[in-house]
C-alpha cells in the first residue's frame, strides 16, 4: 500500500508567514543567498528567520569551519533576504523550538541530513511529518567545499600572495624552507614570463623586418626560430642551474643553523616540510574532502 501523502499546513492569513531556514553558512556565498531568496519568496508576505549553528555543535557533527560563528552570524545579518538571525540554532528541530519562534514553515533543500543521534535519520523528519516543510533548490557550481578546494588547489599561489602582502611565514603556517622554495620558484616564474614577452616582441620585429628586407620571408622565420629555440634551451638550462644553486644554499644554511642550534619551532617545521616539492606546477594531491555547506 502506498504511503499516504502528508498534507501541507495552511499558512496564516492575518499576519506575515514566519519561515525558518537553517544551516552553517560558512564562507557565505551567492548559493546561500539564493536559497534564502527562495525561502523569502515562498509567500507574498514572508518574515524570514535564519538559524545558524554555533562553532561547538558544528565541529561536533560536521567539522571545522573557516569562519567563526560570530562571523557567520554577521554575514547573514547583511543578507537582504534575512529578517532575523537566530544564533546557536539547534541541529535537530523540535516542536518546542518551532513554538518558541512561532515558525509556520521550515525551508531547506530536500536532501536528508543525519540527526544528532547518529542513527541516520533526517533532521527535518519531524517537520516533514507535520506538513511544515518547504523545499528550496540548491545552486549548482558553488558551495563552501568548492571554494575551499580552489584554495587548496592553488595553495602555493595564495601563500606567496599573502607573503607579498606582509604576512609572516609563521602566521601562514609555512616553514623556513618552504618559504625560500616558494620565493625561488616565483622568481623563476616571473623571469620566464619576462623572457616570453621579450620573445614575442622580437618575433614581431622580425616579421616587420622580413617584410621590407630583400631576403625571403621564410628564411627570416627559419633563422628566427633557430635563434629562439637556442635561446630558450640556454634559458632553461640556466634556470635549472639557478634553482639547484638556490636549493643547495638553503640546505647549507640549514646545516649551519643546526650546528649552532636555532629555534626549535623552525626545526620542527623544517622536518615536517621534508616532503615538499621544489618546483610547484599548480597541481596538488587530493585533500580530505570538506563537508558541504548546506547544513
Amino acid at each position: 500500500m502506498e504511503e499516504e501523502k502528508v498534507k501541507t499546513a495552511d499558512p496564516p492569513e492575518d499576519r506575515p508567514v514566519r519561515v525558518y531556514a537553517d544551516g552553517i553558512y560558512d564562507l557565505f556565498h551567492f548559493g546561500h543567498a539564493r536559497s534564502l531568496e527562495q525561502a523569502k519568496k515562498l509567500f507574498p508576505n514572508t518574515y524570514l528567520l535564519v538559524g545558524c549553528c554555533n562553532d561547538e555543535i558544528t565541529r561536533k557533527y560536521k567539522g571545522k569551519t573557516v569562519m567563526t560563528d560570530q562571523e557567520r552570524y554577521e554575514s547573514l545579518r547583511h543578507c537582504r533576504w534575512v529578517d532575523e538571525v537566530i544564533p546557536d540554532a539547534p541541529w535537530v528541530l523540535t516542536p518546542e523550538f518551532l513554538d518558541k519562534h512561532q515558525i509556520d514553515y521550515v525551508a531547506h533543500d530536500s536532501l536528508p541530513y543525519a540527526d544528532a543521534t547518529g542513527a541516520g535519520k533526517d533532521v527535518y523528519e519531524f517537520v516533514k511529518a507535520i506538513g511544515k516543510f518547504k523545499e528550496t533548490k540548491r545552486t549548482d557550481g558553488i558551495s563552501t567545499s568548492d571554494i575551499i578546494m580552489r584554495i587548496v588547489k592553488d595553495y602555493n599561489e595564495y601563500v606567496m600572495r599573502n607573503l607579498a602582502r606582509g604576512y609572516s611565514r609563521k602566521e601562514l603556517g609555512v616553514s623556513y624552507v618552504k618559504e625560500k622554495r616558494l620565493r625561488a620558484h616565483m622568481g623563476l616564474k616571473k623571469l620566464h614570463e619576462k623572457v616570453k614577452k621579450q620573445q614575442e616582441k622580437v618575433g614581431e620585429k622580425i616579421q616587420i623586418v622580413a617584410k621590407t628586407a630583400t631576403v625571403h620571408r621564410n628564411e627570416w622565420v627559419e633563422n628566427a626560430d633557430r635563434l629562439v629555440a637556442g635561446f630558450l634551451e640556454m634559458f632553461e638550462e640556466r634556470c635549472h642551474k639557478m634553482g639547484t644553486a638556490i636549493r643547495d644554499r638553503i640546505q647549507e644554511h640549514l646545516r649551519k643553523q643546526q650546528l649552532i642550534g636555532y629555534d626549535k619551532d623552525d626545526a620542527k617545521e623544517d622536518d615536517d616540510d621534508d616532503d615538499d616539492y621544489y618546483y610547484y606546477d599548480g597541481e596538488t594531491e587530493e585533500s580530505e574532502e570538506y563537508s558541504d555547506e548546506n547544513k
